[in-house]
């Protein structure tokens, strides 16, 4: 009788370590998994991610400063995410009075999110006023194209008939341009109230596919997420069979091995 109650304890240990290290940070919402450095639970991920996504009624939210967007794709082997902004004009519909979300996060997130480089903003109905005008010679506009994509192309779009406007002038001395294309890294922060601008629309290139105008574009805003640096511990933690989060501070990396939390790993003592 003790033989055999010795024989199964090492199969009830290795049992118990097995569901010690289930990881509980691991969600879905909908059809999207939610994984590190990602979460959707107090304390697990990335510190740098913390109160960012928001699982309702089955529909992904990425919240920042600027507004809420709904998250269409993670794509956690290209580190980026696909967002939808539902005041965001597309092809079909142009959406004026200023109440696109844009795109601006707060300063301490900055270095963990930003807008692909192959991203364009196109800015719609901005004053003569705006910042976005201020320095620039008429014929040195920082509108351009990005990635192919520009406000030539989408002046083609059914939408800008619909709400009666053209472009009407390329040159700043005849009236800044209906539209206008930017791409994020070259100021920063897109807030339509700041900027003075009535809309906006944003799309994305999927190189090496080739659109074949404005109808056929991806629109959304694809952000490149990163996680700062090599993330050696994290890597450390789960080859242990650990979770990675984050302490009550918000700030500390944890290591979390079932009932016990880790500053390094959980094989260490």
């Amino acid at each position: 009788m003790s033989k055999l109650f010795f024989a199964a304890l090492p199969l009830f240990i290795l049992s118990t370590l097995a569901d010690a290290h289930v990881n509980n940070c691991r969600s879905y919402c909908g059809n999207i998994t939610i994984d590190y450095p990602f979460a959707l639970q107090q304390g697990c991920g990335h510190p740098g991610f913390r109160d960012l996504l928001f699982c309702v009624n089955d529909v992904l939210m990425f919240h920042i400063s600027s507004g809420s967007y709904r998250v269409l794709e993670i794509d956690y082997a290209f580190q980026s995410l696909t967002l939808h902004d539902p005041h965001m004009s597309t092809c079909d519909t142009i959406v004026l009075g200023s109440k696109g979300n844009g795109f601006a996060v707060d300063h301490w997130r900055a270095p963990y999110f930003n807008p692909t480089a192959d991203n364009v903003f196109m800015l719609i109905g901005c004053s003569a006023q705006s910042p976005l005008f201020q320095g620039f010679p008429g014929q040195h506009l920082p509108c351009r194209n990005v990635s192919g994509m520009g406000c030539e192309e989408y002046y083609g779009c059914p939408a800008w008939s619909l709400v009666g406007r053209k472009g009407v002038g390329k040159m700043f001395g005849s009236g800044p341009p209906e539209c206008c294309a930017v791409a994020f890294e070259s100021i920063k922060v897109i807030n339509l109230t700041k900027l003075q601008c009535e809309g906006y629309s944003s799309a994305y290139s999927l190189a090496p596919l080739q659109n074949d105008g404005p109808s056929e574009w991806s629109y959304g805003i694809r952000v490149k997420y990163s996680v700062q640096g090599n993330d050696e511990f994290c890597r450390a933690c789960e080859a242990t069979g650990g979770t990675c989060g984050y302490g009550s501070d918000g700030v500390r990396q944890l290591c979390m091995c079932g009932n016990l939390n880790s500053t390094s790993n959980c094989d260490s003592g």
